[in-house]
């Protein structure tokens, strides 16, 4: 018996579904087409790859999801109610292995294209004449620490931790090598030298997070973690904890300067002159 007119749908619901997804999609496209969030700009050579990954991966996904809000709000109007007999279907098994065979294959080929650049800073050793500097943080405080004339980091020693009495990394006061040790809460580096970091935690979970360098590493308790670095611009950057730490966490951040090797020079001769 045929379906009567009078019981098919009413096309004003698909319709405008379908225009919601057509306005949500023009908007999303908006919003990472006017740069209105775009970070800042990058101050390494690795980051300047890992933007441009992220830009490849970013059209990609685009792309895709373009696509496919689009073609989701073609099926609802194309495929709205007019009173037809619903017609049920199994799917299609080899349009299902091709199409995840594809996604599959897009993924895991955008991280191996991306490998390198997150690599470099982890899995490759700074070259020699690199500036070793140990970053230490704890609850709530960065403190970074520079060898010194002798060029050698004194021992730690945990029992000798007291940052009332001016020891906040428990510098062995025994040790000769750390008598001219230098520790101040921010990091200071000149322009265009490649920069060692230790990266420690004294006592829960932290992080350290540049921005500018696309740079962010946990620092974890027992453990000493290695990244290098060369920054490109002088400038002012905001370092921060982006791990949950506790309840000052909020109030847990500091400052990378970058500077001429002149201003640089004349840093170390100051800090040298007040730990005598």
């Amino acid at each position: 018996m045929r379906i009567r007119k009078r019981a098919s749908g009413s096309a004003a619901t698909p319709a405008v579904l379908s225009l919601l997804l057509v306005i949500l999609v023009a908007v999303t496209v908006y919003v990472f087409a006017s740069g209105a969030y775009a970070p800042p700009p990058a101050i390494t050579s690795v980051g300047h790859a890992i933007d441009h990954q992220y830009d490849l991966t970013l059209a990609v996904v685009a792309t895709v999801f373009i696509l496919s809000q689009l073609g989701l709000a073609f099926a609802i109007f194309r495929f709205r109610d007019h009173g037809q007999k619903a017609h049920y279907t199994r799917g299609n098994n080899t349009m299902e292995v091709v199409w995840t065979t594809a996604t599959v294959i897009l993924f895991v080929g955008l991280g191996l294209m991306g490998r390198k650049a997150w690599a470099e800073m982890r899995f490759t050793e700074a070259a020699p004449g690199a500036i070793p500097v140990e970053v230490t943080e704890n609850q709530f405080v960065f403190n970074f620490r520079y060898p010194g004339p002798d060029g050698k980091f004194g021992r730690l020693d945990a029992k000798q931790i007291s940052a009332s009495t001016g020891n906040p990394l428990g510098i062995d006061q025994n040790d000769a090598a750390g008598k001219d040790d230098i520790v101040v809460p921010t990091l200071t580096v000149p322009v265009n030298h490649e920069v060692q970091l230790m990266i420690r935690s004294q006592d829960v979970i932290h992080n350290f997070f540049v921005r500018e360098l696309r740079l962010q590493q946990d620092a974890t308790p027992g453990m000493v973690v290695p990244l290098h670095f060369t920054a490109d611009t002088i400038g002012q950057y905001e370092i921060v904890c982006t791990q949950l730490c506790g309840l000052g966490h909020s109030r847990m951040h500091s400052y990378l300067n970058v500077v001429s090797d002149a201003d640089y020079a004349a840093f170390l001769k100051q800090q040298e002159a007040a730990a005598q």
